[in-house]
């Protein structure tokens, strides 16, 4: 079977995130966004546990919440500042990993994405221990990433390098970025929300689809270690000009640099303040491949849009938030079942028939690969541009295909 997987969010215990951020509501959003099993997040905290075993549990490591499944994952922040990603296969492993590590972490019971005084190898040892599967977390994201202070996996990981077994690519990167430096290519990619929202912008804005024999943990971690034919079949994300660190810019009036200026300014803008260093350029720096190469088990990178940013943009309204926005997603969303199928699988025609033309024609449009992106950097996402009818800038060299074009 096939099925779609967000395996990194965060519930309302981590630091800036929604109050809405709840067991139910995840439940009732991710349907609607296309998403069959969903990350649980912060699965060390006490409280949010308790949440997460209000589910039923389908079987070990894999509850049910409505129509959602869910998984035990959570992200920790290493005495490096280094971002990882754990999966756990049960309860019982997360319990054993938080009493091993709680000596070490201050906040354990009161963030849920502790920090922990202890470095990669030293994690890897103990998820190890534990049956855990562990990963960088948005691996190039200059503040809190693996390649942010390190130039290799195994200056991260150590002597457990080789039990790492995938990559988190993060919000401005893809596979075309990442297949140029030789070490990951061993690597499964995985392409999560890391969502602290539940709002269609944020829930599932990435996602994994797998092929699994089953909607369970166990299935999913086969997919992540290609074994007994379950594999990541597709990696779906944003562009990645749309994150919000894609380019070198300044973290303050997001004015963008060349690496060449930033470095000749000694990564000081003309504003006085900091410029930080993109993911474009650190890949640069950090590739030993001038273009991707990338490996037989690698599957297609599909690109998408969040449906309420492209409504947003139609209409001519401030931002995704809206209420004109929400409403007309709803619209839509009530007609077609989730935002997948109508982004990518839905017959144009269809879609012309229940929405207002200005949405219809920019959904067009991005079927059509002529969508301008504006690069984001600095911590200021990338903004998006419908075209009118007459300019032919195009974002991709193809139309977008469905998801049932790579299967």
């Amino acid at each position: 079977m096939i099925i779609n997987v967000d395996l990194h969010i965060h519930s309302r215990f981590s630091g800036a995130t929604s109050q809405a951020m709840t067991i139910e509501t995840l439940a009732k959003e991710a349907p609607r966004k296309g998403i069959d099993v969903v990350a649980t997040g912060d699965c060390l905290h006490s409280d949010w546990q308790g949440e997460i075993k209000q589910c039923e549990e389908m079987e070990e490591g894999t509850f049910l919440y409505g129509e959602t499944r869910f998984v035990l994952t959570t992200e920790v922040e290493d005495k490096n500042r280094v971002h990882h990603l754990l999966l756990f296969p049960s309860f019982s492993s997360v319990e054993d990993f938080k009493e091993r590590i709680a000596k070490f972490s201050p906040n354990i019971e009161t963030d849920g994405r502790p920090n922990v005084n202890l470095n990669g190898q030293e994690l890897a040892e103990i998820a190890k221990d534990v049956d855990a599967l562990i990963g960088p977390a948005h691996a190039f994201t200059p503040w809190t990433a693996m390649y942010a202070y390190h130039d290799s996996l195994s200056s991260c990981y150590g002597e457990l390098v080789d039990y790492v077994s995938f990559i988190e690519l993060g919000l401005s990167a893809d596979s075309n970025y990442a297949d140029r430096i030789t070490e990951l290519h061993r690597l499964t990619f995985l392409t999560n929300s890391d969502a602290h929202s539940p709002h269609p912008v944020r829930l599932a804005r990435e996602f994994n689809r797998m092929k699994v024999k089953d909607a369970s943990y166990g299935e999913i971690k086969k997919a992540i270690l290609r074994q007994g034919g379950n594999r990541v079949v597709l990696n779906v994300g944003l562009p990645p000009q749309e994150g919000k660190y894609n380019e070198s810019a300044c973290i303050s009036c997001y004015k963008h640099y060349t690496l060449e200026e930033a470095i000749r300014r000694k990564w000081k803008c003309v504003c006085g303040k900091r410029i930080k260093k993109g993911v474009k350029d650190r890949i640069n720096e950090l590739a030993d491949l001038s273009l991707p190469k990338h490996p037989a088990h690698r599957p297609p990178y599909v690109h998408i849009i969040p449906l309420a940013e492209i409504i947003a943009k139609a209409l001519g309204q401030s931002s995704a938030f809206t209420k004109t926005v929400t409403r007309r997603w709803n619209e839509l969303i009530d007609a077609f079942g989730d935002e997948v199928t109508i982004l990518i699988d839905a017959d144009l025609e269809d879609i012309s028939r229940v929405t207002v033309p200005a949405i219809f024609e920019a959904i067009e449009a991005f079927r059509e690969g002529k969508v301008i992106i504006h690069p984001g950097g600095g911590g200021k996402y990338g903004v998006i541009e419908i075209p009118s009818a007459d300019e032919k800038i195009i974002l991709k060299g193809e139309r977008q295909r469905t998801l049932t074009d790579f299967l």
